[in-house]
């Protein structure tokens, strides 16, 4: 691969870890770049979860500390999300790649959407106030949660916001603490991805991890968190968001046209 094209995703990756840090959604920088330089949707997809994965086990591992007070929230949560994203990441693997074409548009839009809304998402949950838990309000927690593990295990830019939104609902208030439960919940999503990926790489469909790639991107993407976490109160989170969410649109309204084109 030449190395133009290695440097472009490398820095997309760079890009992405520091997005991630500072605002999240940095999907939408390297699933674009790597379709970019002409990897299938599937293949840019896997390599792009892949990649991203090690940062954001770093940015756990920094605020850990966060998840204290959330054992029986993690308790019940943990098992849809992580059986949900096994399937996500299944369907997504038993998916043509023709048919996936079809879809880029439609999940770059949902995720730039589920991010253009979590600020005022935000507010209205601080306005909802905090719930009972009910036997009723896990029974619907932990089937959300399982519809967003399989969203998350497909695709996954824009589940924070979803999770942040039923943690409201189920009366968390401390917003450290639910932002240290989402990314528990979101790195256990990812990860049993990332080994239904590797698994079905190995036993059925060979060639969906470009792995020089993902090494390479998950390098710079580390990097990117390293220098986003810096970054991060001198730049603000409204603003990489909303710098985000103009990108989102923008390659959903291209490959929408793309499509229509073809």
């Amino acid at each position: 691969m030449q190395i133009g094209t290695t440097l472009t995703v490398m820095a997309a990756a760079f890009a992405a870890g520091s997005i991630n840090a500072i605002a999240g959604g940095g999907t939408l920088i390297t699933f674009p770049a790597l379709l970019g330089i002409g990897l299938a949707g599937p293949q840019a997809n896997v390599t792009s979860t892949l990649s991203l994965w090690p940062g954001s086990m770093g940015g756990f591992l920094g605020h850990r500390e966060d998840l204290k007070g959330t054992r029986s929230f993690a308790l019940r949560l943990v098992p849809p999300s992580l059986l949900g994203g096994a399937l996500g990441a299944w369907l997504l693997m038993i998916t043509p790649a023709s048919v996936f074409a079809h879809l880029i548009p439609w999940l770059i839009l949902v995720a730039t959407l589920l991010l253009a809304a979590h600020e005022p998402a935000s507010r209205l949950l601080k306005r909802v106030g905090s719930r009972e838990r009910t036997p009723g309000w896990w029974i619907g927690a932990i089937a959300f949660q399982f519809l967003v593990g399989i969203y998350g295990g497909y695709f996954g830019a824009g589940i924070g916001i979803l999770m942040l939104a039923a943690l409201s609902l189920l009366g968390l208030t401390d917003i450290h603490q639910m932002n240290g439960l989402k990314n528990f919940l979101a790195l256990s999503i990812n990860g049993i991805a990332i080994v239904t990926f590797i698994v079905t790489e190995f036993v059925r469909h060979p060639g969906n991890i470009v792995w020089h790639l993902a090494l390479l991107m998950a390098l710079a993407a580390m990097g990117g968190g390293l220098f986003g976490a810096h970054m991060a109160h001198r730049v603000g989170r409204r603003v990489v968001r909303f710098a985000v969410v103009v990108i989102g649109f923008g390659l959903s309204a291209w490959y929408f046209y793309k499509h229509h084109a073809l």
